[in-house]
């Protein structure tokens, strides 16, 4: 049957043409009325029902300095460092713990602070890029990744240096990698391979990457 093709004779009054144009239109029309209205209140129900959140106090020793917050128990580290306390050097990237940008030392050990919630280091110690220098004197890794250039656009260079410091120590307490080719030895040897392997968790999208293993090195007292 054409398109256009009438159920009805010709010339009859009042005469409704029925077409398949018609019957999908009529037809798309009622599934939104059925369904979106549904799908609207849903949504509003689920808002609506969503208890909201009491303020738990955190006390987070950050940079060597204690700090007393109300905050939702679903914040993160990171959005308690940036948004509660101002303390923007720490980046939020992908906001998925795959860049790197956001890390910071918590006890001494690198973490991805967007992943992790402020309420679970209650009492412990954050160090975060801030935290480095002494006044005007930079931390020897700021030092070092400064001489060799380590960073170009520099938005991912906090949680880079974070990142290298935690992975310095981890090195020094004879935390084996994945290309680690020796097992018994206490300490592994940092070569190149070694650097950057511990750094894959660190994305550079200037692509750096060269001047920040050298940078590293620098600041592990071997030659570059």
């Amino acid at each position: 049957m054409d398109e256009h093709d009438s159920n009805t004779e010709p010339g009859t009054p009042n005469a409704f043409e029925v077409t398949r144009r018609t019957v999908i239109e009529t037809g798309a029309t009622a599934l939104l009325l059925t369904t979106l209205p549904n799908a609207v209140l849903a949504d509003d129900q689920i808002d609506g029902n969503e208890p909201p959140s009491s303020p738990v106090k955190v006390e987070l020793q950050i940079n060597g300095r204690s700090h007393s917050l109300a905050l939702d128990p679903r914040t993160t580290l990171l959005d308690a460092l940036r948004e509660h306390l101002a303390l923007t050097g720490s980046k939020k990237g992908c906001d998925h713990g795959q860049c790197g940008a956001c890390t910071v030392l918590i006890e001494g050990r690198r973490i991805n602070s967007c992943l992790t919630l402020a309420v679970m280091h209650d009492g412990q110690s954050v160090t975060t890029i801030e935290g480095f220098a002494q006044g005007a004197n930079l931390h020897p890794m700021q030092t070092a990744f400064v001489e060799h250039d380590g960073f170009q656009c520099g938005y991912c260079t906090s949680g880079q240096i974070c990142s290298a410091i935690g992975m310095l120590a981890e090195s020094q307490q004879g935390m084996p990698s994945y290309v680690t080719e020796d097992l018994t030895k206490s300490a592994p040897e940092l070569t190149d391979a070694e650097i950057r392997e511990r750094m894959s968790g660190n994305i550079c999208r200037c692509a750096a990457y060269p001047n920040i293993v050298e940078a590293i090195k620098q600041a592990a007292g071997m030659p570059t």
